[in-house]
């Protein structure tokens, strides 16, 4: 059976929860006392992502395994655990029993010195606080109260997770423009060239007929530029990723315990009063 002691421990360092499978469930959230024997007979863990749903597990056949509670469930019974709502501290005696049936343990309404449930109201350490601020508190009527009070106070953990925030990717596609070069070209032109009757070309110039018709033809040439393409790779294009760090806040509401003295003067008038328990008798017929 779970010790007050050991309950302090728990939740002061916010104790894991695991399952018969060795497997981590979530954390301890609060502790649940029976209201007749002041002994811890609930607990709830935080399960779901980020531990966004508590659920209610029992305590009777459970231990310390190290610094662990260990639960005779599997982690999936715990998660379909039915969710109900404390009253002023208390399950309510039909939200207990759902309770119990789903873990299957035997259930009834009588008396036990256990701690175990069945029909009452488990009052919470520190009835009437929030369900979910994980202190281990009681009013001073109860009889295990010692010499000092916990306060406690909620902390900001702050992460990062990893997402994906979108896709690149290179694309190639084809575009037209006009490029013009200078190309240098040549032609031949006609030139006549008149040259005298000499001794040197007399010869030559009489070789013909005296007087007479007569063609001479001369080809002419000339450049034309010629335009060819080619395909030449030019670079290579690749994608790189970087990682780039930037500041941004994060804002969250924190919870935080106070504790007032109260002194002799402020509590005249006050004296021989103690707050009420809620709870019902109650009593499991688990051994």
């Amino acid at each position: 059976m779970i010790t007050m002691e050991q309950v302090h421990d728990l939740l002061s360092r916010e104790g894991s929860v695991v399952g018969n499978d060795g497997s981590k469930i979530g954390s301890v959230t609060q502790i649940y006392l029976d209201d007749q024997t002041d002994r811890p007979e609930w607990a709830t863990v935080k399960t779901g992502w980020f531990g966004a749903t508590e659920a209610f597990v029992p305590l009777a056949e459970a231990d310390l395994a190290g610094e662990d509670l260990k639960v005779p469930f599997d982690k999936d019974t715990i998660k379909d655990a039915p969710q109900v709502e404390t009253h002023d501290g208390h399950l309510t005696q039909e939200d207990e029993a759902e309770l119990y049936r789903h873990y299957g343990m035997d259930y009834s309404e009588s008396r036990s010195d256990t701690g175990l449930p069945a029909g009452g109201a488990p009052g919470r350490e520190g009835a009437g606080t929030s369900p979910t601020d994980g202190t281990a508190r009681r009013d001073t009527s109860g009889t295990t109260t010692d010499d000092a009070m916990t306060r406690s106070e909620e902390r900001l953990n702050v992460g990062t997770e990893r997402r994906e925030s979108g896709k690149a990717r290179l694309r190639k596609y084809v575009v037209t423009e006009n490029v013009t070069k200078t190309v240098p070209v040549s032609r031949e032109e006609v030139r006549v060239e008149r040259e005298p009757i000499t001794d040197a070309n007399r010869d030559k110039a009489m070789a013909g007929n005296d007087i007479t018709d007569a063609e001479h033809e001369v080809t002419l040439h000339e450049e034309r530029p010629t335009v060819e393409k080619e395909a030449v790779p030019v670079e290579r294009v690749r994608m790189n990723t970087e990682k780039v760090t930037d500041q941004e806040p994060v804002s969250e509401e924190v919870r935080k315990e106070k504790i007032e003295a109260e002194t002799p003067q402020s509590q005249s008038g006050a004296e021989g009063q103690t707050k009420p328990r809620t709870g019902q008798h109650r009593k499991s017929d688990q051994g």
